[in-house]
């Protein structure tokens, strides 16, 4: 057993700067799960700067002065936030009012649609169709209890989140405008010899770089297409459907199934078997065909591909551990994980003596 740690050790870790990676990667890992909640703006910030510096970056080589640039997209992500927090949460807040004060009425027609059945399918009997109503109910109950219990245990976290508002625009500007100053101070605890880190990273910013800003406009494109699409075909809560749906690309095959059932639930309680329904059945699977088959591939043709049980066990893993952000990055992370497996040096040790082909 010593033995075969000993061989691991020398051919994966011999190298200093594996070594000296190895290290960097388990004290980034720990001081991320043991201070997640307290440097959560922190982190948020580090990746909303991210996202942003490829557009100062963008407009730096198009000859405007860095810090120029830099105070230009800054402005234009405050107004960004101001539509978001003025504009578009009072809707997703009066539609999603709306939408629970109105669940009793879905209930009850869809108790009644349920109850005409045994008159259309004799397999089904009067009693399976009341146990089936009964157990919807419970489980509506349950979400409203669990809604409002949500909701009252957000009331202290309110001032949290306000400081949240204004620390985080600070710390993305700081990190912008600072960010060659903080690269150089962290490369003073780097070794001098360090092109294993540097080809490393390179790969990592090539995937997860590119799969985050791929992700964040994929949820623009098809979130604001969705609102748009169900307000103009009448829809009620277009608007809060479309962003259940941009949301929903988050978690591949997971989100698409899970979201799907409101959208189906929403339009059936609104018309009904009529022809509209399935108008916006069908114009939401285009969509969901145009992304998986257009979008996807157009945002994240140089993302490394996963297998989907890759995928599933890193949103529970990740997921599990950081929450929202969990899964918002478990796929890059996971990417992350495959692309340190295939750039880590490693030592082949050699064939014994005598050894034939």
């Amino acid at each position: 057993m010593f033995r075969l740690l000993t061989n691991f050790y020398r051919r994966n870790f011999s190298d200093p700067q594996a070594a000296f990676l190895a290290l960097l990667i388990i004290v980034g890992f720990t001081v991320v799960i043991l201070t997640g909640k307290m440097l959560l703006p922190v982190f948020a910030s580090i990746v909303i700067a991210y996202l942003l510096d490829d557009v100062v970056d963008m407009m730096a080589r198009m000859r405007v002065p860095r810090n120029r640039a830099v105070w230009l997209v800054f402005f234009i992500f405050i107004a960004f936030l101001i539509f978001v927090l003025f504009g578009l949460t009072p809707l997703l807040s009066a539609q999603l009012t709306r939408l629970v004060s109105e669940i009793p009425d879905m209930l009850s027609k869809g108790q009644q649609i349920l109850m005409e059945l045994p008159d259309e399918y004799p397999l089904i009997t009067e009693e399976q169709v009341l146990e089936t109503i009964s157990a919807i109910r419970r489980q509506m109950s349950g979400f409203g209890e669990g809604l409002l219990k949500f909701s009252l245990a957000q009331l202290p976290g309110l001032i949290t989140t306000v400081v949240y508002l204004v620390v985080m625009p600070l710390l993305v500007l700081f990190f912008l405008k600072d960010k060659e100053l903080i690269f150089g101070w962290m490369k003073r605890f780097f070794p001098r010899e360090k092109t294993l880190m540097t080809g490393v990273w390179r790969d990592l910013d090539g995937q997860i770089g590119n799969y985050v800003r791929g992700k964040f406009w994929e949820m623009l494109v098809v979130g604001g297409v969705t609102a748009v699409t169900f307000s103009v075909m009448g829809l009620n809560y277009s608007v809060l459907l479309g962003v259940f749906v941009g949301l929903s690309v988050i978690v591949p095959y997971v989100g698409a199934v899970v979201v799907t059932i409101p959208v189906v639930l929403i339009a059936f309680f609104q018309w009904g078997t009529a022809p509209e329904f399935f108008y916006v059945v069908l114009a939401y699977g285009v969509i969901q065909a145009i992304d998986g088959s257009v979008l996807v591939p157009l945002l994240f043709s140089e993302v490394v591909n996963l297998h989907p049980i890759a995928i599933i066990v890193a949103i529970l893993v990740f997921g599990g551990l950081w929450g929202f952000w969990g899964v918002f990055f478990a796929i890059p992370l996971a990417s992350g994980v495959q692309v340190l497996i295939h750039s880590w040096p490693k030592i082949e040790e050699a064939e014994p003596e005598g050894s034939t082909e």
